[in-house]
């Protein structure tokens, strides 16, 4: 798959989590690398708009992606 659309601007990994190690590297690979559309944040983003994507939101967080979108409407 194309890398995530979004990756370049993204405020998780520019800000929040080193992408050259660890946890870092697992999530790129798995959420900017492979399958964007599985990304908690590139979920928000997509439906509700880059600004209301929280700051601690990680990647996996999907249940908490749906609480929001619930929350939304």
């Amino acid at each position: 798959m194309a890398d995530c659309e979004l990756l370049k601007g993204c405020l998780f990994f520019n800000d929040k989590m080193p992408e050259a190690t660890g946890m870092g590297m697992i999530y790129k690979k798995k959420y900017c690398l492979d399958d964007s559309a599985a990304c908690a944040r590139f979920m928000i983003a997509k439906k509700l708009g880059r600004e209301k994507v929280p700051t601690n939101l990680y990647p996996n967080m999907v249940e908490r992606a749906r609480e929001i979108f619930k929350n939304a409407k």
